[in-house]
C-alpha cells in the first residue's frame, strides 16, 4: 500500500511539474508578447511625435521670417522712444541755453571748468554758503551721472564719457575741500560756539545734504572727553590722552556717497539695442537673444584726501513662464545677457587711464584678505561718515574793538591718533555712536567698514565691539584710529523676490508690485514715467518722502537703492542668489486664476503640458499648441484679440518705461 501511494505522488508530481512548466511558458509567450506590443506602441508613439515634431517645426520655420518681421515692427516702438529722449535731451540743453540762470550745462567742458575755478578761487568759507553752493553741485553732479547711465552708447563718445566721469571726480573733490575750508572757518571761531555748561565748542549745522557735527576741545578736561551732539544725536568718546589735547573732533555725515568707487555709483541697467530686420533673421538663426548691453566705462575710483593731503589742502536651463491665457509678455533673459563686460578706473589723485578687463580679472583673484569688502556683494547705504581729528587752530582774540587771530598757511591739519611715533605702542580706542537716518531702511545689521584711500577699497579691520540698536536706530562701535565710515547692507537681501506682479490700471498706465522678504514696493506707471506709490515693511508705509513723485526709471531707481531697498540686480547678482526664472502679466486688474507655463530657450517657445504644481519639470508640449520663434507669437495662439489690440496701440513711451523697469529689476530671473 505505501509502495503505490508512492508511485501515485511521484505522478501527481511529474503532472504538477509539467502544468507549471507548461505556465510559465505560456506567460514567457504572452510578456514576450506584451513586450512586442509595448515596443511596437512606442516605437509608434515616437513615429508620431516625431512626424508632429517635424511638422510644427516646419511650420514654425514657414512662418519664422514673417514673425520676425513682424517683431521687428512692434520693435519699431523702441526706436520712437529712443528718438524721443534723444530730441528731449536736445531740447533740455536749449532750454537750458534760453534760460541764462548763470548755472553751468556740466556736458560743456569750458563751462563747468569755470564754475569750478571760480568757486575754487573763492575765499568766502562761510559754512551756510557753502552747504548752498554745494547743493548746486550736487546737482551738476546728479545730471552727469543721470546722462552716463540714460544716454544710448550710440549718442555718446568715449571721450565723452571719460570726460563726464573726470568731471564728477573733480566736483566730488572740489566740494569736499570747500567742506574742509569751511570746517577750518568754524574752528577758528571756536569760541562763539562755545557751550555756557561745558565751555568747549559744539556745533550741528546740516540740511538736506549734509550735516556738520564739530566739537573742539577749549577746556582740556579729562572728564569732557565725551560728547553728545544732540541736534544730530551722534556722539563719541575719546581716549583721555585727546582730551587733554588741543584737538578737534568732526563727524561729517554726507548723505550721498562720494567715497566708493564711482562704478558703485553709475551701474548701467540693461537697455533694449533695436536690430534691423535682416540683422534680426541672423540674430534668431545663430540661436542668440538679446544683445547684450555694452556697460559703460564708468568704474572709477574717486580719489579723497588723505590725512597728509589735508594738511596741504548659467548653465542652459528651461525658462518658466507663468501667464494667463489672455496675457502678452515678450521679456527674454538669460544668463548670458547678465554677464557683463566692465572696467574699472584705478583712481589715485588723478584720473588715470582705464584697466584692461584681464587686469581687473587679475586684480580681483588677487583680493584675498577678508577684510576687504566685496562691493558686488554689499553696498554702501545711508551716506558716508567722515570722523576726523583735527588739530585746533589758532583762536580769535578779542583785543578791545579789534579781532586778532594768528594766520597759519597750512590749511586744515589732522591730528594723528595713535601717536606715529609710537605705533607700536598699545592706545585706547575712540567710541563713536552715530543715529542712523529715518530716510534708510536697514532691514539687517548693517556691516561698519572704514575707507582705505591707500588701497581705494572698504575694510572691516580696525573695527570692534559693534552694537546695533534696531529700535533707536543707533550704532556704537570702537576704531583704533580715526576713519572715514559707511555702514554696508548685502545687496541682494531682497532678492529673490517671493512675488511679483504687473497689472495694467488703465490706457498706458500699470502697476508693478514687487513683493520680498521684507517689503512690498508698489511702483505706479504712466505714460513716460514712474512714479514710487509705497513701500510697505511689516504692515507699515515706510521711505513717504519719497512716494507720489513722478520720475524717470534711471532716477527712481537710484531713489531706492539710497534709501536701502534695493530691488536691482548688478551684472554679477547670479553670483549670489540662486533663482528660477518667471513673469506674470494679465489684461485687467484683478486676480489671475488660468495660469500656463511657456518654454523659452532662445530659439523657440513653447507651451508647456506640465503645471505649477507637477511633481517633475517635462518639455512635453500641450496639447494642440505650436512651436513659435518669439514667447510673443507663442502667446499670440492663446490670448485674446483685446490683449493683442491692446499691444499693438500702446504708447511706445509707456512701452518703454516698462521694459525698463523690468530690465532692472529682472524679474523675470530673480523670482
Amino acid at each position: 500500500m505505501s509502495s503505490g501511494k508512492k508511485k501515485v505522488s511521484k505522478a501527481e508530481q511529474l503532472r504538477l511539474q509539467k502544468e507549471e512548466e507548461e505556465r510559465r511558458l505560456k506567460e514567457e509567450e504572452e510578456a514576450q508578447f506584451q513586450a512586442q506590443q509595448e515596443e511596437a506602441a512606442r516605437r509608434e508613439k515616437e513615429r508620431t511625435e516625431q512626424e508632429q515634431m517635424e511638422k510644427l517645426e516646419a511650420k514654425d520655420q514657414e512662418r519664422r521670417e514673417s514673425e520676425l518681421a513682424e517683431l521687428h515692427s512692434l520693435e519699431q516702438k523702441f526706436l520712437s522712444a529712443q528718438q524721443w529722449k534723444t530730441d528731449y535731451r536736445a531740447y533740455g540743453k536749449w532750454e537750458h541755453y534760453l534760460s541764462c540762470d548763470g548755472s553751468p550745462d556740466p556736458t560743456v567742458l569750458q563751462e563747468i571748468n569755470t564754475f569750478m575755478s571760480l568757486w575754487r578761487d573763492d575765499q568766502n568759507e562761510d559754512v551756510q554758503l557753502v552747504m548752498e553752493k554745494g547743493e548746486q553741485v550736487l546737482n551738476l553732479i546728479e545730471k552727469l551721472q543721470f546722462l552716463l547711465l540714460d544716454t544710448p552708447p550710440s549718442e555718446i563718445t568715449e571721450k565723452e564719457t571719460v570726460q563726464y566721469q573726470e568731471s564728477i571726480l573733480e566736483l566730488q573733490n572740489l566740494l569736499h575741500q570747500k567742506y574742509n575750508g569751511a570746517t577750518e572757518h568754524l574752528l577758528k571761531t571756536a569760541n562763539m560756539y562755545e557751550d555756557s555748561e561745558m565751555g568747549n565748542m559744539q556745533a550741528v549745522i546740516k540740511d538736506k545734504n549734509v550735516t556738520f557735527c564739530i566739537w573742539a576741545n577749549l577746556k582740556k578736561k579729562v572728564r569732557l572727553k565725551n560728547h553728545v551732539f544732540c541736534d544730530a544725536q551722534h556722539g563719541f568718546d575719546l581716549p583721555k590722552s585727546l582730551a587733554m589735547s588741543s584737538v578737534a573732533v568732526r563727524i561729517l555725515h554726507t548723505y550721498y556717497d562720494h567715497v566708493s568707487p564711482l562704478w558703485l555709483q553709475c551701474q548701467s541697467v540693461p537697455r533694449l539695442e533695436v536690430l534691423g530686420s535682416k540683422e534680426l533673421t541672423q540674430h534668431s538663426k545663430d540661436n542668440v537673444e538679446e544683445p547684450e548691453e555694452e556697460e559703460k566705462k564708468a568704474r572709477e575710483e574717486p580719489s579723497m584726501l588723505t590725512e597728509e593731503e589735508m594738511c596741504s589742502d548659467g548653465r542652459k536651463s528651461a525658462v518658466s513662464f507663468k501667464e494667463n491665457s489672455n496675457s502678452i509678455a515678450d521679456i527674454n533673459e538669460t544668463e548670458e545677457e547678465i554677464e557683463k563686460k566692465s572696467e574699472i578706473l584705478d583712481i589715485s589723485s588723478q584720473v588715470q587711464h582705464p584697466l584692461t578687463q584681464e587686469e581687473m580679472n587679475e586684480k580681483e583673484e588677487a583680493i584675498t584678505d577678508e577684510n576687504i569688502v566685496d562691493l558686488q556683494q554689499f553696498v554702501p547705504v545711508g551716506g558716508v561718515y567722515h570722523i576726523d581729528a583735527l588739530q585746533l587752530p589758532p583762536q580769535v582774540k578779542q583785543i578791545k574793538d579789534w579781532s586778532m587771530v594768528e594766520v597759519l598757511d597750512v590749511g586744515l591739519q589732522a591730528y594723528s591718533y595713535p601717536p606715529e611715533e609710537a605705533e607700536d605702542a598699545t592706545h585706547p580706542p575712540i567710541q563713536i555712536t552715530l543715529r542712523l537716518s529715518d530716510n534708510v531702511m536697514y532691514f539687517e545689521d548693517p556691516m561698519i567698514a572704514r575707507w582705505d584711500p591707500a588701497g581705494q577699497q572698504w575694510r572691516t579691520d580696525g573695527i570692534s565691539n559693534i552694537t546695533y540698536e534696531r529700535q533707536a536706530k543707533s550704532i556704537t562701535f570702537e576704531m583704533r584710529a580715526f576713519y572715514t565710515i559707511a555702514l554696508l547692507q548685502d545687496a541682494h537681501l531682497n532678492m529673490p523676490y517671493q512675488a511679483w506682479e504687473l497689472q495694467p490700471t488703465g490706457m498706458d498706465e500699470a502697476l508693478l508690485i514687487v513683493t520680498t522678504v521684507f517689503a512690498t514696493i508698489q511702483i505706479q506707471i504712466k505714460g513716460n514715467q514712474c512714479m514710487l506709490s509705497s513701500v510697505v515693511v511689516e504692515e507699515k508705509d515706510v521711505l513717504s518722502y519719497v512716494t507720489g513723485k513722478w520720475l524717470s526709471p534711471v532716477d527712481l531707481r537710484a531713489v531706492l537703492k539710497k534709501a536701502g531697498v534695493n530691488i536691482f540686480p548688478g551684472a554679477y547678482s547670479h553670483k549670489y542668489v540662486s533663482v528660477n526664472k518667471k513673469v506674470s502679466e494679465h489684461l485687467k486688474a484683478d486676480s489671475v486664476k488660468d495660469w500656463s507655463l511657456y518654454m523659452f530657450n532662445g530659439q523657440k517657445a513653447q507651451k508647456l503640458k506640465i503645471t505649477e504644481t507637477s511633481e517633475a519639470f517635462s518639455e512635453e508640449l500641450e496639447e494642440d499648441s505650436e512651436f513659435h520663434s518669439t514667447l510673443y507669437h507663442m502667446l499670440k495662439d492663446f490670448a485674446s484679440k483685446e490683449a493683442i489690440d491692446k499691444v499693438e496701440t500702446t504708447n511706445f513711451l509707456f512701452i518703454d518705461v516698462v521694459y525698463q523697469l523690468l530690465l532692472a529689476t529682472r524679474v523675470l530671473t530673480y523670482s
